[in-house]
Order: C-alpha cells, then sequence, then structure tokens
C-alpha cells in the first residue's frame, strides 16, 4: 500500500510511540495529584506545553491542551462569542469562510441559531479569499472572523498576515485553524488572537490538541463543559499523559526537520504531477497559481472519469477525494464547489497528499498505478 493521504491523518513517528508508552502504564499518576506521581506527569505535561508554545511561537501560559482541532475550534468560536454576549457585547456578526472545515462552518451554523449573524465568504477559483470582501463584511461591527491558514483539501495558503491585520483594524477577534500548517511550515501568531492545532497532522496521536489563546490583550472564553477548571479554567478533564508527552514529542520532530521536509515534499509532489499530467492528458490541478502546502496535490481527472472509480481500481494507492471529516457523505466537496467546479467536475477530483514516509519509489509507482487505474475506467 502507497500512502498519499497525509492531510487526512499522518501516522505515529516511532519515537513519539517509545515517548507515549511509559506514561500509559509504569508513569501512570494523574497530572492534577499533588503526590509524587501526580507532579511526575504534570512536569512532563508542562515540558509539551512549552515545545507546542514555542512551535507557535507563544507562551506556554498561552496554550490549552483539548482533544483535537475539532474541539479547539468550538472552544474558540463558541467560547469567544458566547462569552462576549454575556458581557453585554452589542456585537453579534460571526464571519468565516466558504472553504473551512466543516466544524468550523458547523461552530458559525449553531451560533446563528442562537442570535448571532453569520457570514460566510466565498473564494476565488483558487480558493483564495479576497481581502476587499472581508474588508466590506468588517464594515458592520464584528465579533469574531475564523479563517484557515491551509485548506485541509487543495492545500491552499491563505494569506493570513494580511487578513488578520484587517480584522485587528476593525476591533474583532482573529481565530484561525492552523491544523494543517502547524508543523508543516512556520506560522505567524501576529495579530491573532485564538488558533487550534492537531497532533494527527504532525505524525503524533489521534485524540490530543490544542487552542492557543492570546493572553495580553487578554482573550477570555465561555468553557464547553463543566468540570475542574483543568487548563485555565477553559477545558476541564482529566489531561491524556501519555498523548500530551506523544504531542510533544511530534512537534520537536516536527520542528527540527520542518524546513528540509519542505524542500523534498515540494519535489516528490511536482514530480507526482508531472508523471500524472505527462500520462493523463486534460487532468487540471486545483489551486494551482498560489502557494500551497508542501505535500498537496489536489487534481481534477479527465472529462468521463470519476475519482471514485479510479480509486477502486487502485487498491494500493490510498487516497481521497476529499475531507476525511465529510468522507461519509455521498456528496462533491463543498470546498471545490465554493472555488467554482461544477458538481460533476468536483465528481472527478482527487486528494493526494505526501508526507515524511514518502519516497521517490512510491511517487513512481503510484503514478503509474492511478494512470492504469484511470485508463481502465475510461468510457469506451
Amino acid at each position: 500500500m502507497i500512502y498519499l493521504d497525509y492531510l487526512s491523518t499522518t501516522p505515529c513517528d516511532s519515537a513519539v510511540v517509545k515517548a507515549m508508552l511509559p506514561w500509559f502504564g509504569e508513569d501512570f499518576g494523574n497530572p492534577h495529584s499533588v503526590h509524587g506521581p501526580g507532579r511526575k506527569a504534570a512536569e512532563v505535561v508542562e515540558r509539551a506545553r512549552e515545545s507546542v508554545a514555542r512551535l507557535l511561537g507563544a507562551e506556554a501560559r498561552e496554550i490549552v491542551f483539548t482533544s483535537g482541532a475539532t474541539e479547539s475550534n468550538n472552544l474558540a468560536i463558541k467560547g469567544a462569542a458566547r462569552h462576549l454576549m454575556r458581557l453585554g457585547d452589542p456585537r453579534r456578526r460571526i464571519i468565516t469562510v466558504a472553504t473551512e472545515h466543516k466544524c468550523v462552518l458547523e461552530s458559525v451554523r449553531a451560533l446563528a441559531a442562537e442570535g448571532f449573524e453569520a457570514v460566510v465568504l466565498g473564494v476565488d477559483s483558487d480558493g483564495r479569499v479576497d481581502p476587499e470582501a472581508l474588508r466590506e463584511a468588517l464594515k458592520v461591527p464584528t465579533l469574531l472572523v475564523s479563517i484557515m491558514a491551509a485548506n485541509n483539501e487543495t492545500g491552499v495558503l491563505q494569506d493570513i498576515p494580511q487578513l488578520a491585520a484587517l480584522v485587528k483594524a476593525a476591533g474583532a477577534l482573529m481565530h484561525v485553524d492552523l491544523a494543517q500548517m502547524a508543523g508543516k511550515m512556520p506560522v505567524s501568531l501576529r495579530d491573532v488572537d485564538l488558533a487550534s492545532v492537531s497532533a494527527h497532522k504532525m505524525y503524533g496521536p489521534k485524540g490530543i490538541g490544542a487552542l492557543y489563546v492570546r493572553r495580553r490583550p487578554r482573550v477570555r472564553l465561555e468553557p464547553l463543559f463543566s468540570g475542574g477548571g483543568q487548563e485555565r479554567g477553559f477545558r476541564s478533564g482529566t489531561l491524556p499523559t501519555p498523548l500530551v508527552v506523544g504531542f510533544g514529542a511530534a512537534v520537536e520532530l516536527a520542528a527540527a526537520s520542518m524546513a528540509e521536509e519542505a524542500v523534498r515534499q515540494a519535489v516528490l509532489r511536482d514530480d507526482l504531477w508531472a508523471q500524472l499530467q505527462g500520462g493523463l492528458p486534460g487532468i487540471v490541478l486545483n489551486g494551482r497559481t498560489v502557494p500551497r502546502l508542501a505535500g498537496a496535490l489536489n487534481i481534477c481527472l479527465p472529462e468521463g472519469l470519476r475519482a471514485l472509480d479510479v480509486l477502486e481500481a487502485c487498491p494500493d494507492v490510498a487516497a481521497s477525494t476529499g475531507s476525511a471529516c465529510t468522507a461519509a457523505e455521498i456528496a462533491p466537496s463543498y470546498v471545490l464547489t465554493a472555488m467554482g467546479l461544477s458538481a460533476q467536475k468536483a465528481s472527478q477530483c482527487l486528494r493526494l497528499s505526501v508526507g515524511r514516509s514518502t519516497s521517490k519509489a512510491d511517487i513512481d509507482r503510484a503514478a503509474e498505478l492511478l494512470i492504469a487505474a484511470a485508463r481502465t475506467c475510461q468510457p469506451n
């Protein structure tokens, strides 16, 4: 099996697994307990918090551990809006983008049911937000803006520094979903108030993530659920020490190899695209004219080909047609239709992504298999 679905998830690095193992059985103390085993667990939790903070250029006390980016996004959006409403803030506008992760769009939709005004900005044919459209939307007093840094289907990068500056100038809070970008390329939190990250997108374990919450000027949130008040009162519940340790180890590995891996993966991605382009005339690269993540490749197959059919005919290549979080839906990718593709065109698109374990041999074999499968599926 050749794995080309790294935007969906990454395997746990062996070093990450090794770091986690003792904390499942040998050192099992509750990190919130005051005795020796508890204090030992608390110490490694704080070391991991410091590692995540360094990756983001933040302070350790600005990092709140969660179960993953979905929870972080929900806590950031709902928590900020509900807290400010409770304080009597009259603003109700929440702005996001049509190509955001489902958990962001659903969080904004949930707030709309509570009386907030949801504004969903469109994107251009490459999947980018028009800064002028954001500027126009911000003319109405706005409470919060949520925009992802790197798209989870196309890898297209938004110009977060430019967009965040507009949001700051308008006096709104800025939330950024960094799940796909963190650990793959440098990030900037300038003018950003809230940012979500996830361990399993950077070779760490599933079930652990974090939310950056700016300390100065202070951002406050309404918790999503009640409990013992852990994580500065933002996120109650006993922290899973093994997963937190794994998150910290994954962050350290990512930081050490980030620049080198970005170059290597970009070369492999471009090689795969060139081979597919040569073997399947008429394929199109989505988001081709704008910056993308180094390992991301979203392609539209030639007329007459359905992406699902090609994947079924190519069982030795693990790839996808869109976000894993909406894979159960038999519907075209809403990200691609927001970019102007018809439902028919969107059904022809494949999401391919290379990662840390991908080799040149993998690329050559995957290209060969995908081309052969596509030719088999082509109508006579």
